[in-house]
């Protein structure tokens, strides 16, 4: 049961994944990867709320399963981000690289902290 609950989120994260990297990106003319970004930033907002729902006692080890390895797993992506930032940077566009790495980093932080302050706030 456990193998499915993951494959069930993981099959809604990475298409989401993919259409929301697609959408996005087709509607910047910029070299910074607003996709992955976004996909990572809103990944680790979900993964927090679910960390803080958890830690409430409201979200059990299946919900944990099903959400957080698998549709947060394949939503959020650390080898894309990774692969982008080395390219920036390959590119010459290192202004680029590091404000990924800065903003990919401390946003995804707080969002993480947010979503789970958010979580003990109504579950607490």
């Amino acid at each position: 049961m456990t193998w499915l609950l993951v494959i069930s989120g993981a099959a809604i994260g990475a298409p989401l994944r993919y259409l929301t990297d697609r959408f996005i990106q087709a509607r910047h003319d910029t070299l910074y990867p607003w996709g992955t970004f976004a996909v990572n930033v809103s990944g680790s907002l979900v993964l927090g709320a679910l960390t803080g729902a958890a830690t409430a006692g409201v979200a059990d080890s299946s919900l944990q399963l099903l959400i957080g390895t698998g549709f947060c797993g394949a939503l959020t992506t650390y080898s894309t981000f990774s692969y982008e930032t080395l390219r920036l940077a390959q590119t010459g566009a290192r202004f680029y690289a590091m404000a990924n790495v800065i903003a990919s980093v401390s946003i995804g932080l707080g969002a993480s902290f947010a979503g789970s302050a958010l979580a003990q706030a109504i579950w607490s």
